[in-house]
């Protein structure tokens, strides 16, 4: 990148200088060429004025061309001969005419440039004038001298400066990228340093650390995670080998039937853990199973019934029709997971609500128990959560109903919260689009 900023810097100056040194020389060349010519018409003026005046032959030679000195002077008749001249331009030229134009033509003489006028005179003569042009000349070849020497020389001060000015501005992404490249698995907690430049480079360090900061709490949510999931696994585990172990040191102290009924327990719990895993990690793949038409009040009366066979006091009076696109499947687990949490902490009242607003429906799910802390209601939907009065085994559950609800809300297209319920319990809250 230094390189093409530095090559594309110096391309750009090296064509607006070439174009600026040409423009600036013709036009020099322009003007230098036009003063000469105003300033020789003048002369010329000035000598064709004197030499019409009465006397104009007087005594400073033939017809008063006597007294120029330095100047190439003729006076040329009809037939092209010479009738007059300046000692300079006798010297130079002799006998032979200097041309008679209507412009100014350039020409050389006597191995020097010089620009020649004309202008009539009476009686049939044409005075030409010559003038010396090799100033004009020399200045111009200095000029492009100065040209030729000063253009490569603010190439090269332009190339060199915009390579410095370049590999400064790009030295905080160099260490940036020398920080980041040291950062492992095991270093995620170190960070870039910001630069107090407040530009794109800082903006870049800024976002770089944001980028770390949600790499460093995902793999500390996933060592949580594995660490939890591996507890949960191990706890049934260790209940079925220590029963197995008991059995059979001492197999007067239980019954095959005792032993069976921990193992298919335990086995159950252990099938239930790996199964939620695994839905969680399909929704965390973003699958989001099948789409079709769901009707939501279908599912939350089959919750509401199901419930109240298990004894569970439920109030499902505000459940409306409204039909959802999803995976009839998903929504019916997240219905089941927040239906299980409410009965398991609800002291004797559960109310299942359905309602559709605007573009979305709402499913509520409440109850009269304990309610959430408001500083644990986020906390609530991570993995293998539970609040102290639900740490028991038996009655806290493993920890993944509200995750696993949380994430099929989300794949859904939908939201899940917790706030109070009118009992003074838990409530939470779906929202979830209305099938189109």
């Amino acid at each position: 990148m230094r390189g093409r900023t530095t090559l594309g810097a110096t391309i750009v100056v090296a064509a607006a200088l070439a174009i600026g040194a040409v423009s600036f020389y013709g036009i020099l060349s322009e003007s230098i060429h036009s003063a000469t010519e105003r300033s020789a018409g003048q002369r010329l003026d000035e000598l064709a004025e004197r030499l019409d005046q009465p006397g104009g032959r007087g005594p400073e030679g033939a017809d008063g061309l006597g007294s120029l000195d330095d100047e190439i002077v003729q006076i040329v008749a009809d037939d092209g001969s010479v009738r007059a001249a300046s000692e300079e331009a006798r010297d130079a030229l002799g006998s032979t005419a200097l041309p008679v134009t209507d412009d100014a033509v350039t020409m050389t003489v006597d191995d020097e440039p010089m620009l020649v006028l004309s202008d009539d005179l009476d009686d049939d003569r044409t005075l030409v004038l010559a003038v010396s042009v090799e100033n004009d000349a020399e200045t111009l070849s200095t000029v492009a001298v100065l040209l030729t020497v000063a253009v490569p020389l603010l190439l090269l001060l332009v190339a060199v400066t915009t390579w410095l000015v370049t590999g400064r501005a790009l030295r905080p992404v160099s260490r940036i990228r020398e920080e980041v490249d040291g950062i492992t698995a095991e270093r995620l907690h170190h960070r870039v340093a910001v630069p107090d430049s407040a530009d794109e480079i800082a903006a870049l360090a800024s976002t770089m650390n944001g980028m770390l900061d949600r790499l460093d709490a995902s793999a500390t949510a996933q060592r949580r995670f594995v660490s939890d999931a591996s507890h949960e696994l191990r706890s049934p585990l260790a209940v079925i080998r220590q029963h197995a172990e008991l059995a059979q040191a001492h197999p007067s102290t239980t019954s095959i039937g005792e032993l069976a009924e921990v193992v298919s327990d335990e086995g159950l719990r252990l099938q239930g853990i790996v199964e939620s895993l695994l839905l969680l990690a399909r929704l965390d793949e973003g699958a989001g199973g099948v789409h079709e038409p769901v009707d939501l009040d279908d599912i939350a009366l089959g919750e509401v019934r199901r419930l109240r066979s298990s004894g569970v006091e439920v109030d499902g009076s505000g459940i409306r029709a409204a039909r959802v696109d999803g995976d009839p499947r998903l929504l019916g687990q997240l219905l089941r997971n927040l239906a299980d949490n409410a009965a398991r902490h609800a002291r004797g009242r559960v109310a299942v609500g359905v309602a559709p607003a605007d573009r979305h429906v709402f499913v509520t799910v409440e109850d009269d128990g304990a309610g959430v802390p408001v500083e644990e209601r986020e906390r609530v939907f991570e993995r293998f959560v539970r609040l102290d009065e639900a740490r028991s085994r038996d009655a806290g559950g493993s920890g993944l109903g509200l995750a696993i609800a949380r994430g099929i809300a989300t794949a859904s297209g939908g939201t899940v919260v917790v706030d109070d319920s009118r009992w003074g319990g838990a409530r939470f809250v779906v929202t979830l689009p209305l099938a189109r």
